[in-house]
């Protein structure tokens, strides 16, 4: 098939590197666009990150020699040039806003990672399992923007990641009322490294600055229905959330409880999780995990060393379901924040709207 041209704006903070990493020898996506801020603007990429390069996996050697763009002021050229593009820019949110609309109103589809846009009526945020429904809501942002191509979508908050995926088969059959979740949240969720956060070795910190708030409120968006030309969010399950930074390079951890209307058996719970398919999985998309939820019997599992790249880190990893005194059930979830929780699940929104016709190729 004929490759979709991507570019990446953000390209050389840590979810850009990400990105770069993904597109890389991608099936769908062919690399063509690396932007960033001015002053990494007119270098090569090699150059612009230089000693930054946080992922395990070397930087592709595609990308070294690409000149870096300026994301800010060079929207048009860089539209002409793909198809779409990825958005991890690290700026205030209402630039993020201005400069992700001035894409779109360029009729270049935007598929972001960042948070600025999670919240506006007509921009579909996706879970490709949870919510691929959400889609639909694409052509009223058109009419709203007056774009024919260009559109917005985004994915959730990398801290729900875990949970909400584990929640979600149980949810509308039995009822799901009630929800604790404290989240254990790996050091690469802020964009830090032990080498660039020493402070964070030997340590925990009880608190991420919105991240608690984004744990309550963005799964009612997940679970909400499309009226009319908004996204009117779901009123239930109340969630109350705690989330700590703790030492930990990548994966971040949950620990769930849960009450239902229809209190479910263990057996069933373990059955809706082990034959959950999604609609990416339906599809075979190419960064769809073949099994999104896993379950360990073991009680020391999952374990972050251990779990957090399964399935190339697009897996849920769930164990320890057992009853509560307080709630029906408690049980823990992992997943790969910089891969399931943030640049993967883009890479596969991304696949999911190329497939669903939402991107087509323009780009000569």
């Amino acid at each position: 098939m004929k490759k979709f041209k991507v570019g990446i704006i953000g390209a050389t903070g840590m979810v850009g590197q990400r990105f770069v990493s993904l597109t890389d020898g991608h099936p769908w996506f062919e690399l063509t666009v690396v932007a960033a801020s001015a002053r990494s603007a007119g270098k090569t990429y090699e150059q612009a990150v230089g000693p930054r390069w946080a992922l395990e996996t070397p930087m592709p050697e595609a990308v070294k020699q690409m000149v870096v763009k300026n994301a800010a002021e060079d929207i048009r050229e860089i539209a002409e040039q793909v198809d779409f593009v990825f958005s991890a820019v690290d700026m205030k949110k209402e630039e993020i806003q201005a400069l992700e609309e001035a894409y779109a109103k360029a009729e270049c589809p935007v598929v972001s990672n960042n948070s600025a846009h999670r919240w506006t009526p007509d921009v579909p945020m996706v879970v490709p399992e949870i919510n691929p429904e959400h889609l639909a809501i694409i052509p009223a942002q058109r009419r709203r923007l007056g774009t024919e191509r260009g559109f917005i979508a985004v994915k959730s908050n990398c801290s729900l990641q875990s949970y909400v995926p584990a929640l979600h088969p149980l949810k509308a059959e039995f009822g799901l009322e009630k929800v604790l979740v404290c989240t254990y949240q790996a050091i690469s969720g802020a964009g830090k490294t032990f080498e660039t956060w020493p402070e964070m070795v030997d340590n925990v910190i009880p608190y991420i600055g919105g991240e608690e708030e984004k744990s309550e409120r963005e799964p009612m968006k997940l679970w909400g229905r499309i009226e009319g030309n908004t996204i009117v969010n779901a009123i239930s399950p109340a969630i109350t959330a705690q989330c700590l930074r703790v030492p930990v390079s990548n994966g971040h951890m949950a620990a769930v409880f849960a009450t239902f209307r229809d209190k479910p058996t263990r057996e069933q719970i373990l059955d809706r999780w082990s034959h959950f398919v999604g609609y990416p999985q339906q599809l075979k998309l190419p960064t769809a995990p073949r099994r999104f939820l896993q379950y360990f019997e073991e009680n020391d599992r999952p374990q972050t060393r251990l779990d957090r790249m399964a399935e190339k880190g697009m897996a849920v990893s769930i164990g320890r379901l057992r009853p509560d005194t307080q709630y029906d059930y408690k049980f823990v979830c992992l997943s790969h924040n910089t891969l399931r929780g943030a640049a993967g699940g883009a890479v596969l929104l991304a696949e999911l709207l190329c497939a669903e016709g939402y991107i087509s190729h323009t780009a000569s």
